[in-house]
């Protein structure tokens, strides 16, 4: 049996800081993906809303939420909560609901409306709380991912500049961008010159945090081919797995690692299981990927990314982005949309925001991002506390 789904249609909201209801963006992000798909909202049976926790209740119960916003309809709702994992959760449940035969068309959506500064802990003392002891430890997302920077320039010799060419390809990747909050393109010397933050990561090489929305309709095989559309872009592949064995990396929600509980279990750190189990499910190899969206929530993280989907060996992912393998006209075109550094995190949406821009991809409807004769594109996106997601769509 085949654990494919069709996306009928995809839409976004623009990222930004608009200071609005975030309901405003998802309901926008889903009447365009609507609206994409060519079905009326009364056709949709299922609802699978992303969660926010910042917006209250009406973000915890985001699913009810969007369905509610849109009209009463009748359509079940479902929420998923799965930090910035959460939109390819929501689209697993959507997923199994369809192969399940429970309904035949699902809208995934997640938006968000984020405050200024760091996305902190909820306040309180509460030492059993990971999220809580990090930023209790001064681990805040810039001190965590800044680590991880200064591990890849101890261990494999990379430099300041190197982060710095990630960043100045996403910015040249999301100037055409419509939904993109930063238009701008920068160069190593804007890199060099912004404030640093935690060190060696500086401003230009850290993303913001913004308000956006994203959404999906997703449809059986059968309900595509009824709308004359089999040929749509697939989803073959959701992959939410956590890692089987003790890192010598520290990975959240461990500050200290733990050991396997079972023997004889292939090891794998927790990005790195993400697109193994997405790769074995979706019957393809690195090798046949197209184009990738990936969670640069640094720049420096980036790189991590493209050996963790095994796009080179470890160590050599500096050498992918000095060559130009990784930019428009490259090998394997890495963050096409311009990714975080070209959006900010909206949590609940950015992992649909990926999977939209590689529907476009595959599409050949990307504009001036489009990369030729894309066939396969793959998503990476840490969540942090042993939440993660690798979607993998292909034509």
């Amino acid at each position: 049996m085949s654990n494919e789904i069709a996306i009928l249609g995809v839409g976004m909201h623009p990222w930004g800081k608009w200071g609005h209801n975030f309901v405003e963006y998802g309901v926008a992000a889903a009447r365009a993906a609507i609206a994409d798909a060519g079905i009326d909202w009364k056709d949709v049976g299922f609802v699978s809303g992303a969660a926010t926790m910042r917006n209250g209740y009406p973000g915890y119960v985001a699913g009810a939420t969007f369905a509610q916003a849109l009209g009463w309809q009748g359509a079940e709702v479902n929420t998923s909560y799965a930090a910035c994992a959460s939109g390819s959760q929501a689209l697993a449940a959507a997923r199994t609901k369809i192969l399940a035969g429970e309904c035949e068309v699902a809208l995934v959506v997640g938006a968000d409306t984020t405050p200024k500064g760091f996305l902190a802990p909820a306040k309180g003392y509460r030492p059993e709380d990971p999220d809580w002891v990090r930023f209790y430890l001064g681990i805040t997302n810039p001190t965590y991912f800044a680590l991880y920077a200064r591990r890849r320039m101890d261990i494999y010799g990379d430099t300041e500049e190197d982060f710095g060419l990630v960043k100045v390809k996403n910015s040249e990747h999301g100037f055409t961008n419509p939904n993109a909050r930063y238009k701008k393109k920068f160069t190593l010397e804007d890199v060099a010159q912004s404030a640093m933050v935690a060190d060696p990561l500086r401003l230009l090489n850290v993303c913001a945090t913004s308000d956006g929305g994203a959404a999906m309709i997703v449809c059986s095989m059968d309900y595509a081919k009824k709308m004359g559309k089999a040929d749509a872009v697939k989803v073959a592949a959701i992959s939410t797995v956590t890692p089987t064995f003790a890192s010598e990396v520290v990975e959240m929600p461990d500050i200290a690692t733990d050991s396997a509980a079972a023997a004889g279990v292939e090891a794998h750190r927790f990005r790195a299981s993400l697109p193994v189990k997405a790769y074995e499910e979706a019957g393809i190899s690195p090798k046949d990927v197209s184009v990738a969206e990936v969670y640069d929530l640094s720049s420096a993280l980036e790189l991590d990314w493209y050996e963790d989907l095994q796009l080179c060996a470890r160590g050599e992912a500096a050498q992918l982005v000095r060559n130009g393998d990784t930019r428009l006209g490259g090998r394997i075109p890495v963050n096409t949309s311009g990714g975080l550094a070209c959006f900010g995190e909206a949590v609940p949406a950015q992992a649909l925001a990926q999977v939209c821009e590689l529907t476009w991809q595959l599409r050949g409807q990307a504009g001036d991002r489009q990369v030729p004769n894309a066939k396969v594109g793959i998503t990476a996106n840490q969540g942090l506390f042993g939440h993660g997601s690798s979607v993998i769509v292909k034509r």
